[in-house]
């Protein structure tokens, strides 16, 4: 930690602030990280199936290989992770792929202490490579940082957070083994290349997105503390929009996070009919299963029960209010999903739903997929993938 924190004075108070990626070591080195990683099975497996095909893309984007720098960026709403690269300290960043984050654990906002399941939000540097990690390959960030050592539980805020693979999640950031390896190689280049410190920032949601800037504002209208750190986040996001390079962050005797050079926001100067921006098309979870049975001996069961269940629906519908299209106050949404053999429900099909209503409906599937792994239907004692169409209801309260 105290290789990243340095102390400046800023605005007449004193404050630890996250430095930038240092720039490339000169000279010959003997150790090579590259060489350190291929003495492993799964990364040297990795890049010899995956670095060609890299290499191949960057030059389809007029980049250059490999990249010394890479700075990543993660919004939790969105489920996507972004990993911008460039290869000189005065050169913007450019983007060069954006994954599908395939499981969140816990809600927006940061982390606060351990067990929560919550993804922390904030501003990171990836302190671990883990070429035998449990879920395939993970990368580690530095969490709990200052501001999170300041501001969580002083005797259990938490720890080992990791971008990796397999798809499943308590609080990490997972992405499928496929991506994982991709991002391992990447980020091993780069250390190899002298970037120490490889940023990795957190976001609650994409704030260019209209949905998602409207979902965080029910979330937050009525809890300013939680309202005040995402505008501070959206300080970093509006910088780097801008400007392409990493802002500086600075941490004030609060553990609260300060921006450096925060440039205006003219968005919210303009009539609010120009503010409309579309979310992009999700990337929703979908299989080739194959072969459904029509008739089982055990049916999927969700976790907890049927009664588990049945509350997961209630508190979907409610939540769901906040997106019906206007002039709707009620709605009977059908929903047809296949719950795979191994548990994980896939195919999200909305069947009917209301009227001009595209965005309830990716808003509904987006939410449905994060519902967890079941338990199989089972056939002979053996689990299978069965169809299930489900009715949900959708009342605004009065």
């Amino acid at each position: 930690m105290k290789s990243l924190l340095g102390s400046i004075i800023f605005a007449g108070m004193f404050m630890p602030a996250l430095a930038q990626p240092q720039a490339p070591r000169g000279g010959s080195n003997s150790f090579s990280f590259i060489d350190y990683q291929k003495s492993f099975p799964r990364p040297s497996e990795a890049m010899q199936r995956k670095a060609d095909t890299l290499q191949k893309q960057f030059e389809a984007k007029k980049l250059k290989w490999p990249a010394k720098y890479i700075y990543i960026r993660s919004f939790k709403y969105d489920s996507q992770l972004e990993v911008w690269v460039k290869n000189e300290l005065k050169e913007q960043f450019q983007l060069f792929k954006t994954y599908r984050v395939c499981a969140l654990a816990g809600t927006l906002g940061p982390k606060r202490m351990e067990g929560d399941y919550q993804v922390p939000e904030g501003f990171y540097y990836i302190n671990e490579f883990n070429p035998k990690s449990n879920y395939y390959l993970s990368l580690g960030i530095n969490y709990p940082n200052v501001s999170d050592k300041m501001l969580s539980d002083s005797l259990r805020p938490g720890s080992e957070i990791y971008i990796h693979g397999s798809c499943v999640t308590v609080g990490c950031i997972p992405i499928r083994d496929e991506q994982i390896d991709e991002l391992y190689i990447l980020a091993a280049y780069a250390k190899d290349q002298g970037q120490d410190f490889i940023p990795v920032h957190i976001f609650p949601i994409r704030y260019n997105v209209d949905r998602s800037v409207k979902y965080l504002e029910n979330l937050t209208k009525d809890d300013p503390g939680l309202k005040k750190f995402a505008a501070r986040l959206e300080d970093a996001y509006d910088y780097f929009d801008k400007y392409k390079q990493l802002p500086v962050v600075m941490i004030d005797d609060k553990g609260e996070y300060l921006v450096n050079e925060v440039p205006p926001k003219k968005m919210k100067e303009l009539p609010e009919e120009k503010l409309v921006i579309k979310r992009p098309p999700m990337e929703h979870r979908t299989r080739n299963v194959g072969m459904l049975v029509a008739s089982v001996h055990q049916w999927p069961q969700y976790p907890g029960g049927a009664s588990a269940f049945a509350k997961y629906l209630e508190q979907l519908g409610n939540d769901m209010t906040a997106w019906l299209p206007k002039g709707i106050n009620k709605a009977y949404v059908q929903v047809e999903f296949i719950v795979d053999k191994d548990g994980v429900p896939v195919n999200f099909k909305v069947l009917k739903s209301v009227k001009d209503g595209e965005d309830f409906n990716d808003e509904l599937i987006v939410r449905m997929e994060k519902m967890g792994t079941w338990q199989p239907a089972l056939l002979n004692d053996k689990p299978v993938a069965k169809k299930i169409v489900q009715t949900i209801t959708v009342e605004a309260k009065k």
